[in-house]
């Protein structure tokens, strides 16, 4: 691969790290994208770096080519329609979208145009400025209304035509020179023909190179203030050809692997066996039907659905043919054989029917109710693609009935699906050569991929519900509700290559086990165990009558900015370095000690700001000043900025107005992504510690994990830089640790000082918190899950007293991000309430600072202050 270097790697450099936070999300893209699609981190980052390019110098001086590389399911249309704002902020009116393919074209009219659909990505009505902005198709650009925003749908054959033979009220090349443009571009790669193979070209290929790339160059070269925003998922890094092109372009780049790493994936399973095509695909209506049960058991209205994939379109319509048949002739028998040879997954499914007490005949009417002829349907010819795909784009509709689609390969690009959970290969073929995955495995790999996408569902109030929330807890029933079955034909070797596919594409790991944590026998005879209490405090309801601060978390934040000091550097080009720097120093001010004048003027920049809105956001404020002054309030933050000494030493009114405008707009944006209705309540309530912890599966994925140690056992030298042998630490509650190096640490740093704690106490135990149990944040209810949770009770005196301790190791590079957990935990000992139970007993609850080993003498100072 071409070493150059990516223009995203270039903005971030420019701005640098330090810098990177203080351009908040516009207020026209927060206020007008639906809120019902909250956008996410990697997306906000997204903005973050088209935001700063735009901003920064980058605009003078490179034409307004840009790649985003987006996997597979991250919200690629989302991210087209912020940006279609911002760019209207920046005066841009018309907007061309152009793609390969007429179905994701319907696809993206109805995201951006039907305000009906569940997947209409804008607010209703879109607004700035208090005036109402229309959003409107239009089939050129010549008598557009200047106020609204035009957007233009085109396939990219449709584009070359009607430019190249224009007609009456069509587009032209002339739309593209008179007036400033945006063009965006989705599964841009399918306008790369030309980059691609070179020089090398057929005459086939010669007629697509005119039909495709170079018009769209043509268009875009048209007018310099031209912008073309390119979207795909698929960039071959590794052709020269490519990379060249799109290296010094590519804005943002976020991979399948990181997209599913970071749990915005299903988990993939692939399931073999030698069955008959029905009967492979009557497994999959169990397994689908069983989930279905699993979703409503737990409240959730989810219809899972199934993709039967054929080679050929008479093979797909012969199967729909034979499964709507031999649905509607099944039996009680044919289950009972599948029952009688059910292993895993399966008889899941029958243990389930039989704890539930439903039999096989009343299951057989449930599924042939489900499954019945209206409720397949079929997108193979072009004919039913068209007709067909609003209803596959809206499977997750409530209306929506379908329950089996059958296809063959109208659904590889374009399918904007979120509750497909089973894909059955009805064929057997092989492509690979030298074993090495052939065109066919690649395209199934990445149908798998666009089946992955995750189908967002919460399990507590305070899950995210777009992720992944069960990796490590593999006993949960509603664990399948995660996964993505791929159904296929026994076939060792297709297999493998179907696996080498899915880990070259990123949706699989490459390296994956399972870890067993078992509770020690001995400890499971204790009293603790039995009949001892865990005291959590419970997520609540609550008004904003009582608020008279800023949250912690967002007072306290260390924010930070600079100065621009606009010294020109001298870069040796061949060394790669600069001759010289820039030499800054840095100095804190507090917005309570800046001109009360200079700040109102920032505030009066933001609508949010207001004294009414700040009122319902904080209803004790008296007057604007106590919110400028009171340290509870915008008084209590402090800014710290670099610049040069002279700058620093008095800054100028430009500069301060400059600065407070960047960090309230950070408060702002964070007040109103995280506008708590909930908090945690300061009354714990008991529960029996044994109904909490138990044993447990936990799955790991070593290459991928941030911390080289997660996953390796604790116990086995081998393996661990920390070795210590658990079984003969009657404290610790687990056979073993499988935590991260700083957690490792920790419990060697409880081993050298259990001596010491058993002259105060009787009982010493600690349990490890693999996702038992939450506490909740008392300022905002945010949930939290403390690592360890540490069991003390003092030597008899006039009461028998029980503490609590709950402890989080925490690497340096989370330490700031999650300072309000570590508040929280430092509040508990002062703020909690237990009811009294005993008269003789007594319960106490603590918590710990953050334990660092590079900062143990800290912790350890702070631990004995509090435990001896």
């Amino acid at each position: 691969m071409n070493e150059n270097k990516c223009l995203h790697e270039r903005v971030k450099g420019y701005v640098g790290e330090e810098n990177w936070e203080n351009i908040p999300i516009p207020k026209i893209v927060k206020n007008n994208l639906n809120p019902k699609f909250k956008s996410r981190p990697y997306q906000e980052e997204a903005f973050r770096y088209f935001i700063n390019y735009w901003e920064k110098e980058f605009r003078n001086k490179d034409k307004h080519q840009l790649l985003f590389l987006m996997a597979t399911g991250s919200g690629k249309t989302l991210m087209m329609a912020g940006l279609i704002l911002y760019l209207y902020e920046k005066g841009y009116r018309n907007f061309l979208f152009f793609v390969n393919s007429r179905n994701i074209i319907d696809k993206t009219r109805d995201n951006f145009l039907n305000d009906t659909s569940i997947k209409y990505l804008f607010n209703n009505p879109l607004s700035r400025d208090d005036k109402k902005i229309l959003l409107q198709e239009v089939d050129n650009f010549q008598t557009t209304d200047n106020d609204n925003i035009n957007i233009c749908f085109e396939t990219i054959q449709g584009l070359h035509s009607r430019l190249n033979t224009p007609q009456e009220n069509s587009l032209t090349f002339e739309d593209f020179q008179d007036q400033k443009i945006a063009l965006i571009s989705d599964e841009a790669h399918h306008i790369n023909v030309e980059t691609k193979i070179g020089s090398k070209l057929s005459k086939e290929e010669r007629e697509e190179l005119n039909s495709w790339e170079n018009t769209v160059n043509k268009i875009f070269a048209a007018n310099s203030q031209n912008v073309l925003l390119e979207f795909t998922a698929t960039i071959d890094k590794n052709n020269p050809n490519i990379w060249n092109k799109y290296a010094p372009r590519l804005i943002f780049d976020y991979p399948l692997k990181q997209f599913r790493q970071e749990g915005y994936s299903k988990e993939v399973k692939v399931l073999q066996t030698d069955a008959e095509p029905f009967d492979r695909a009557l497994q999959a209506v169990l397994l689908s039907q069983y989930r279905r049960k699993i979703f409503e058991k737990n409240g959730k209205v989810i219809k899972p659905v199934i993709l039967f994939k054929s080679k050929t379109i008479s093979k797909s319509e012969e199967f729909q043919n034979e499964f709507i048949k031999g649905i509607a002739t099944l039996t009680s028998d044919k289950l009972k054989e599948i029952e009688a040879n059910a292993k895993d997954e399966f008889l899941k499914v029958f243990k389930y029917l039989a704890k539930n007490k439903i039999s096989l005949d009343n299951f057989i009417i449930e599924l042939k109710e489900d499954f019945s002829a209206e409720k397949t349907i079929s997108v193979n010819s072009q004919n039913e693609s068209e007709k067909n795909q609003l209803a596959v784009n809206t499977l997750e509709d409530p209306n929506n009935e379908y329950r089996a689609i059958f296809a063959v390969d109208k659904l590889n690009e374009g399918w904007d699906v979120l509750n497909l959970f089973d894909i059955v290969r009805l064929y057997d073929t092989r492509d690979a050569k030298n074993n090495i995955p052939g065109p066919t495995t690649i395209k199934e790999a990445q149908l798998i991929g666009r089946g992955a996408r995750y189908c967002p569902f919460k399990i507590n109030d305070t899950d995210e519900p777009s992720k992944r929330k069960l990796d490590h807890d593999l006993q949960n029933e509603m664990r399948i509700c995660e996964e993505l079955y791929y159904h296929s034909n026994y076939n060792p070797r297709y297999i493998q290559e179907l696996t080498s596919a899915l880990i070259k594409t990123g949706i699989i790991p490459d390296n994956t086990f399972k870890r067993k944590l078992v509770i020690k026998n001995d400890f499971k005879n204790t009293e603790l165990y039995n009949s001892g209490l865990l005291f959590l405090n419970q997520r609540e309801k609550y008004s904003r009558n009582d608020v008279i601060e800023l949250p912690s978390s967002i007072r306290d934040y260390p924010y930070e900015t600079s100065l621009r000091t606009n010294i020109n550097l001298s870069k040796d080009l061949f060394k790669n370095q600069f001759k010289e720097s820039i030499e800054k120093k840095e100095e804190d001010f507090w917005i309570k000690d800046l001109k009360l004048q200079t700040v109102k003027k920032a505030l009066y920049k933001f609508d949010f700001y207001s004294f009414s809105n700040l009122k319902k956001w904080f209803p004790n404020l008296e007057k604007l000043e106590e919110f400028i002054k009171n340290e509870k309030y915008l008084g209590g933050v402090k800014i710290t900025v670099s610049g040069l000494a002279s700058q620093l030493k008095e800054l100028k009114p430009e500069d301060e107005i400059d600065i407070l405008t960047k960090i309230i707009g950070q408060i702002a944006s964070s007040l109103a992504s995280n506008s708590p209705e909930f908090r945690g309540s300061k009354e714990f309530k008991y529960i029996l510690l044994k109904e909490k912890i138990d044993d447990k599966e936990l799955n790991f994925a070593l290459n991928e994990s941030w911390d080289k140690e997660l996953g390796k056992s604790m116990k086995n030298n081998q393996e661990t830089k920390n070795p210590l042998n658990l079984d003969n630490r009657p404290w610790y509650v687990f056979n073993d640790c499988y935590g991260t190096s700083e957690e490792k640490h920790f419990i060697k740093y409880i081993d050298r000082i259990y001596n010491k704690l058993q002259e105060k106490y009787d009982e010493i135990y600690l349990i490890r918190n693999e996702r038992f149990f939450k506490l909740y944040n008392f300022e905002d209810g945010k949930a939290l899950e403390p690592d360890y949770v540490l069991f003390l009770r003092q030597k008899a005196s006039s009461k028998n007293l029980h503490y609590q301790v709950f402890i989080e190791p925490k690497g340096s590079h989370f330490k700031k991000k999650d300072a309000w957990k570590e508040e929280f935990l430092i509040s508990l000992k002062k703020e909690h309430k237990i009811e009294k139970l005993w008269e003789d007993r007594e319960h106490k609850i603590w918590g710990m600072p953050f334990y660092n080993k590079s900062e143990e003498t800290d912790f350890d100072q702070k631990f004995n202050k509090e435990v001896f």
